[in-house]
């Protein structure tokens, strides 16, 4: 009995009494209420400090994502947007695209196209359908919208349906990517690009052939209409004897891109401005020979200047010898006279 009480007078030592108050008596000063207690092993200040990471994660998010603040970077040459959400310290995407759709580029393509493992039967059947797009800057137009639109709907309409086990679906920023369109010469965005036989099979649609409207693209890929077109087969093409060409120049492109990604927008305005001036000062430089006959012509307009100016008094002088003569004839009548 004793050690009930005992563990009884013990526990209520534990217990937190701050829950109610003794109130106001007379005399006594007016002083703010007290808190309540926050719960038993949860620290007071967690609900604070989660609000406050919130809040500045917002405001950060807020600041980066202002138009102010991205138009003075992208004067820099700097996509700040990206940067930001990269690292994590924004929560609005990198790209406006579908991030279920793998985002294709130069250093994701051998691993991901190339290299995937395949048993010998779906090596056969495996397709990929690529969108080139150009909707994710400002610089894209209206048609890279409105096909990114079709191909994300299209995509989703496939999963929903589930009939096209065999087919992959992907997408190239062409502004970034630039072995890849160099070497499939792709010079133009968007382009569908459909590959086969682990990209050594490509076949190029413009949007406009398929006159995309709502399910035209999910028609095209069911009834297998891509198959009937004409793979790329020139002597460039992946395997053709001029393939080579393509490759190098496609590696020395990129190598020059990913140097002058790096170069702020403004230097590089100067520096073309300075390259474009020299180029036509150098195309334009006379030759030796017009040189010499400028040089001669210039002479000989200084000589002309230089020329002592003819004397104008001749002719008023033989008018006036020519009036004093009359003159002398009159007198002359006049004395025969």
């Amino acid at each position: 009995m004793k050690v009930f009480w005992l563990s009884l007078i013990s526990l209520s030592f534990t217990v937190n009494g701050q829950y109610f108050s003794e109130g106001w008596k007379p005399g006594q000063a007016v002083t703010s209420e007290s808190s309540a207690p926050s719960p038993t092993g949860v620290p007071s200040g967690t609900g604070h400090s989660d609000n406050s990471q919130k809040s500045q994660q917002l405001s950060v998010d807020g600041i980066l994502n202002s138009p102010w603040v991205s138009s003075l970077f992208a004067k820099a040459g700097v996509n700040i947007s990206s940067i930001a959400s990269t690292v994590g310290l924004s929560s609005k995407a990198a790209y406006p695209w579908d991030p279920r759709i793998p985002l294709i580029t130069d250093t994701n393509f051998d691993d991901m196209i190339v290299d995937e493992e395949l048993k010998p039967e779906e090596e056969r059947n495996r397709t990929w359908l690529i969108v080139v797009s150009t909707s994710a800057t400002n610089k894209g137009g209206g048609i890279s919208q409105f096909v990114d639109r079709i191909f994300d709907e299209t995509y989703n309409e496939t999963l929903t349906a589930g009939d096209l086990p065999d087919l992959r679906w992907g997408r190239i920023d062409y502004l970034n990517v630039t072995y890849l369109t160099t070497k499939w010469g792709v010079w133009q965005a968007p382009t569908f690009v459909i590959l086969q036989n682990r990209g050594q099979t490509l076949r190029f649609v413009k949007p406009q052939w398929l006159r995309l409207h709502e399910g035209a693209l999910r028609t095209f890929l069911n009834t297998g209409m891509y198959n009937e077109l004409p793979p790329w087969d020139s002597s460039f093409a992946p395997g053709g004897s001029n393939e080579y060409i393509l490759h190098y120049m496609a590696l020395v492109l990129m190598k020059f891109y990913n140097v002058v990604i790096k170069v702020p927008g403004w230097i590089m305005y100067i520096a073309s401005g300075s390259l474009a001036s020299f180029i036509i000062h150098l195309l334009h430089r006379p030759t030796k020979k017009d040189e010499v006959k400028g040089q001669a012509a210039l002479n000989n307009t200084h000589n002309a200047v230089a020329a002592p100016v003819a004397d104008t008094s001749v002719p008023s002088t033989a008018a006036a010898s020519g009036s004093t003569a009359t003159a002398r004839q009159v007198k002359h009548r006049k004395s025969k006279k």
